[in-house]
């Protein structure tokens, strides 16, 4: 579809960033799972540079836990009591609207950095790669179908589909060793030991914000001012945002969301609103510097400096900052979906 546009590709890789929002619910791991194929595609002869690759694929692995099914929404729902199917409904428009945001600056660049214009499939030629691409296209249904049946978990339709992956590749495709096998689990190894050892380290400094107390000193500060629901979103949205920083999501919700959940609730802020609003933020903060996990990620799967990936990270930063004062600013772009679905708020 994005094959005839300049920088097609690059659109290519926020779709399906998209289509994998649909089935891991974390960013991290749709940026492990597509990082490495899509830095391959992107940087083969030369057509994107691989610091605009890898932060492309780290900006887009953001729209995962936005779009349900998503992990930070399961656990926003635990702590402020709030329905989890209405937060996934609220998450839709949102995670699309980031979406619109990053291929609109991809377009914005794709002529002045003479991003490349890849060759139209003949529409001939469609039925024929449909039916050979027929059997990989099969996982997102079994993905699906385990994981929205409730057949299995989410760890098991992960696994499922991992297996039915290398059935595919090494059987009909013909294009899996055991050489090759050993080398994926030998990258993932490493990519998971390095994950591993940036969220250990993440979990320390954590501990450090809750023994120094913190989360109480930030709730005597609000209770100082008297805000407006505006005040109050434009006030959360910047602590959410440098406490994203150096936080790991998790701690976040756990710990300083409940700190501004009765702040909040006091105003009137809607509790579907706050929280993909809070989540966002959250996600947003994966990718800023100087403590951004899909960062650090991204510079191991990419083998480019940290450098040269925060310089292109920067302006994707700044559109879903865009993006994200529409969704804090216009509640109706998150609860649209919830009230036609019988939210009253």
């Amino acid at each position: 579809m994005f094959m005839g546009f300049r920088g097609g590709l690059a659109h290519v890789n926020v779709v399906q960033s998209i289509v994998f929002a649909g089935m891991s619910g974390s960013a991290l791991a749709d940026a492990a799972s597509s990082g490495k194929l899509m830095q391959r595609m992107m940087t083969r002869d030369g057509k994107y540079t691989a610091s605009f690759a890898a932060a492309l694929t780290a900006a887009s692995s953001v729209i995962g836990p936005i779009i349900p099914p998503s992990i930070p929404m399961v656990i926003y729902a635990l702590v402020s009591d709030t329905s989890i199917g209405y937060l996934f409904l609220g998450g839709v428009i949102p995670g699309l609207l980031i979406g619109i945001a990053q291929m609109a600056y991809i377009s914005a660049v794709a002529r002045r950095r003479n991003f490349p214009v890849e060759k139209p499939v003949p529409l001939r030629d469609i039925p024929r790669i449909t039916w050979d691409a027929f059997p990989a296209l099969m996982m997102p249904v079994i993905l699906f179908g385990c994981l929205y049946s409730g057949i299995t978990t989410p760890t098991e339709a992960a696994a499922l589909a991992a297996f039915y992956a290398l059935l595919v590749s090494a059987i009909l495709y013909r294009g899996v060793t055991w050489r090759s096998v050993y080398g994926s689990l030998l990258t993932s190894a490493r990519v998971t030991i390095s994950i591993s050892i940036l969220i250990a380290a993440a979990m320390v400094f954590n501990h450090v914000i809750t023994v120094e107390n913190v989360p109480k000193t930030l709730a005597v500060m609000m209770k100082g001012y008297e805000l407006t629901p505006f005040s109050f979103l434009l006030l959360a949205n910047m602590i959410l945002l440098v406490l994203g920083c150096f936080l790991e999501g998790t701690t976040i919700l756990l710990v300083i969301v409940p700190v501004l959940l009765p702040t909040a609730q006091a105003l009137g802020v809607d509790p579907v609103h706050f929280g993909v609003v809070a989540v966002v933020n959250i996600m947003i903060g994966l990718i800023t510097p100087p403590y951004g996990l899909l960062l650090f990620m991204m510079v191991k799967i990419a083998e480019v400096s940290l450098k040269d990936l925060v310089r292109e990270v920067m302006p994707f930063l700044g559109a879903m900052i865009v993006a994200l004062a529409l969704i804090t600013f216009i509640p109706e772009i998150v609860l649209f979906l919830p009230k036609l679905m019988g939210y009253k708020g």
